[in-house]
């Protein structure tokens, strides 16, 4: 919390604000100083502001707010390199949501490791109606991720995490393969 940084003046005094008779009163210097001490965070937090909206520069203690902003989910467990880069990500994500490289990069992000995705991509079109479909074809997305041993791939994060990326009407089945 910006507030609790010890010594934090503000570039800016207020009784320097205060015409002259006023700068020379003890009580009236005082009585600003404290409220210098007070508004410094806020000065501070304006002075660098562009800094608070960058992922890559945020607070850890900003960093879960502004991923909620950007309409992104952290998980608590991740290292912070991989929080900052799942919001940095965001953007970019939500305009490929529902591809299969939308899917893939959200899910390499999250996991760190190595996404596949097999899927039958197919549209059948017919000019006779109630033509059946070609058989054989497969009807689920198989999302094949494979981490390291020590990584840590957790099915049911990992679960809502598709359900997530993948449009409401597609039938999916996930594997986790650990090398």
């Amino acid at each position: 919390m910006r507030a609790a940084v010890e010594g934090l003046g503000s570039p800016y005094s207020l009784v320097q604000l205060l015409p002259s008779v006023y700068q020379d009163d003890p009580f009236t210097v005082s009585l600003t100083a404290g409220w210098d001490e007070v508004i410094a965070p806020v000065i501070s937090t304006l002075d660098c502001l562009d800094a608070y909206v960058d992922p890559r520069l945020t607070p850890v203690d900003f960093l879960n707010w502004l991923a909620d902003r950007m309409g992104t989910q952290l998980d608590e467990n991740w290292p912070q390199e991989r929080k900052r880069a799942a919001t940095a990500h965001a953007v970019r994500g939500h305009r490929a949501r529902g591809t299969v490289e939308g899917l893939r990069a959200r899910v390499e992000l999250a996991t760190g490791g190595k996404v596949e995705l097999l899927d039958s991509g197919g549209v059948f079109t017919s000019e006779t109606p109630d033509t059946p479909l070609p058989e054989g074809l497969p009807s689920v997305v198989v999302v094949r991720i494979t981490v390291e041993r020590e990584q840590d791939g957790d099915p049911i994060d990992l679960e809502a995490l598709v359900r997530e990326c993948l449009p409401a009407h597609v039938p999916y089945h996930m594997e986790v393969v650990r090398r």
